[in-house]
This record gives structure tokens, C-alpha cells and sequence, in this order.
């Protein structure tokens, strides 16, 4: 099947429209304003189950932007031309105290986000994520690694229904010709985090401003690459404006490792806490090792993170130091 490029036939960015779905979370928040700078119109689709208000009324004054909540598990008729699906949590904390939901949002938000694409004839990017990797027996991680992944853990209902949403993605274009994007996207932070998502940068940011000790769950060693949000919008927009022979998976991330017990010591640092850092039995099915191999994103899109993490947590300790003091947060260019 011969699959058409739309870039030619749509219109200028100034009269576009993009749809967010999850758009008042972390991410989609900081997309919904990134795509607002480029001078789309931008509808955010959110249920707000994880997803905050908070994140995305001060972009209404503009008559650009609007609201809808909904959840993605039902369909929906609304005019677009082009999606970018984030609709899910991603939180450990949030996805395991709500699996058979999560698991719903990624499979049945896919179909629906799917359908709406292929009644519209527009591309749709699937932010998908590095956890489809699993536990991963290959170090970094690249696209074409099928990952080690426990299907019936506590972490499953995220893994497997982002596993699932890339299979529906990917024959979605094979046999209807959708046009499609998929992002592997790896730990991200920034401002806007949930303080009680239990993500690790979020945890120990406000542990160490709360005078609470740090939590670290195992013996520390285990690592993570921690992308600023900032790059990783930047590197989403890019793929989206590929042209159609670039359908992804496309992992985005930040190739520089950190341990766990290393970013304890700089967040500490940072933030001039005296809390002390205190170990806690491993967690089930975490990951030992987490890094991208960006090549491809390199090669196809020219992306790499520029924000390096001493910045970006400095800017991330400052939002939270904003927000438990009840002061309007920073904001950065």
C-alpha cells in the first residue's frame, strides 16, 4: 500500500490545529504550550485522572487554546490536523493503583485516536515509552531490541498496554495507511511533575526540601538517564514534522547515566538539605540498568538533550521549592 505524505496539503501552522490528549499532565502541559509558540491552535484533551487544570489555564487568554476534558477510552468526534496521544499515566505509583484503567487508556485510547486519525486523514504521534524495553538485557537500549518484560508484574499494566498501543499503531499504518510517529520516550523531569507521583526525581526533590530522608530502594547502583522536558518537546515536535517515511519507534532521551545513589548526593547538594539518605528493600520488576541509544533520533531529526542535569534540576528544585511555599512558580524561557 502506498502511503501519502499530508505535509503538502495541510495548512499553514497558523491556522492548524493540534490535538493534545492527556494535555494538562507533565508533559502534555508543557507540548500544549510549546505547539502554542509555533502558532498552532491547540485543543487539550485530558480527563484529569493524573492530568491538573492548574497546568494549562493560564494558556486560555490567548483564544488559541482550548479545554475539553474527556476521557480517551470513549470516542470522540472533534477537528484536527494533526494528534499527538500522551493520554495515559505514567507514575508507577499512579498506574499500579489503577491497572485495569491504564491499561484501557493505552489500548482503547490508542483504537480511538486511531479512528479519529483515519476519519481525518492526519498524522498521529504515540508517546510511547522506554518501558517497553523492560528490564533490558541490552545496554543502551536500541529501537530494534524487543525488550524483557515480565507481562503478569505489577508494572504490566503500563508496559504491556504501551506494547500493545505500538502494535495497534503499527498496523493501523500498514493496513489503513494512517500516517504514524512513535516516541520511546525515557525518564523525564522538570517542572510540573506531580509531587506525589513517586518518580524519583520528584521524590527525592521534595524529601530533601521537606526534611525527609531520601529513599533509595536497593543498593543505590542501579541507574537512570534523566532528560530535561525541555528537549524532550523539542525532540517530540521534531519527529512529528518527519515526512511519512519516518514512522518511529524513535527513542528520545538523555544517553548520560546517572545512579541513583549519585542523583541523592546532587539533589542533596542542590537544595542544601541535611536529610540523610536511607535504603529500602528493591522494587519489584525495576529496572537494574536504563539508557537510549539515540542515533536514530540523531540521524533523523537532528535531536540531542542540551539542558545539562545539574540546569535542569536546578530549575526543577526551584519549581518545587514554589510550589510547597504557595508561591507562584518560576517560569522559564
Amino acid at each position: 500500500m502506498r502511503h501519502i505524505d499530508i505535509a503538502d496539503r495541510l495548512p499553514s501552522r497558523a491556522s492548524r490545529t493540534a490535538l493534545v490528549t492527556g494535555g494538562a499532565g507533565f508533559l502534555g502541559s508543557h507540548l500544549c504550550e510549546a505547539l502554542l509558540k509555533k502558532k498552532y491552535n491547540v485543543i487539550c484533551l485530558d480527563n484529569f485522572f493524573t492530568g491538573d487544570r492548574s497546568n494549562v489555564e493560564g494558556l486560555l487568554h490567548g483564544g488559541k487554546f482550548e479545554i475539553v476534558r474527556h476521557d480517551v477510552t470513549v470516542p470522540i468526534q472533534i477537528e484536527a490536523n494533526e494528534i499527538y496521544n500522551l493520554a495515559c499515566p505514567a507514575s508507577p505509583l499512579h498506574y499500579q493503583a489503577s491497572p485495569v484503567e491504564t491499561t484501557k487508556t493505552s489500548v482503547l485510547g490508542a483504537i480511538n485516536m486511531l479512528d479519529l486519525a483515519r476519519r481525518l486523514g492526519v498524522r498521529i504521534l504515540q508517546a510511547s515509552t522506554s518501558e517497553v524495553y523492560g528490564d533490558p538485557a541490552e545496554h543502551p537500549q536500541r529501537e530494534s531490541y524487543w525488550g524483557n518484560v515480565n507481562p503478569i508484574g505489577s508494572r504490566a499494566c503500563y508496559d504491556e498496554g504501551k506494547r500493545c498501543a505500538e502494535t495497534l499503531f503499527f498496523d493501523y499504518h500498514r493496513a489503513h495507511g494512517v500516517p504514524i510517529k512513535v516516541a520511546r520516550i525515557f525518564n523525564t523531569y522538570g517542572p510540573r511533575m506531580h509531587p506525589n507521583d513517586g518518580r524519583v526525581v520528584s521524590t527525592f526533590i521534595v524529601q530533601a526540601l521537606t526534611g525527609q530522608d531520601l529513599t533509595i530502594f536497593g543498593d543505590g547502583s542501579q541507574t537512570r538517564s534523566l532528560c530535561y522536558v525541555d528537549d524532550l518537546i523539542r525532540g517530540l515536535v521534531s519527529l512529528m514534522e518527519t515526512d511519512g517515511g519516518v514512522t518511529g519507534p524513535v527513542n528520545l532521551g538523555n544517553p548520560e547515566e546517572v545512579s541513583m545513589i549519585e542523583l541523592a548526593d546532587l539533589v542533596l547538594s542542590l537544595t542544601g538539605s541535611r536529610s540523610h539518605i536511607v535504603r529500602r528493600p528493591p522494587a519489584a520488576d525495576d529496572p537494574r540498568q536504563r539508557r537510549p541509544d539515540i542515533s536514530l533520533a540523531d540521524e533523523v531529526l537532528d535531536w540531542r538533550p542540551t539542558v545539562p542535569v545539574k540546569i535542569g534540576l536546578g530549575r526543577t528544585i526551584d519549581y518545587f521549592d514554589a510550589l510547597l511555599s504557595h508561591r507562584a512558580p518560576a517560569v522559564f524561557p
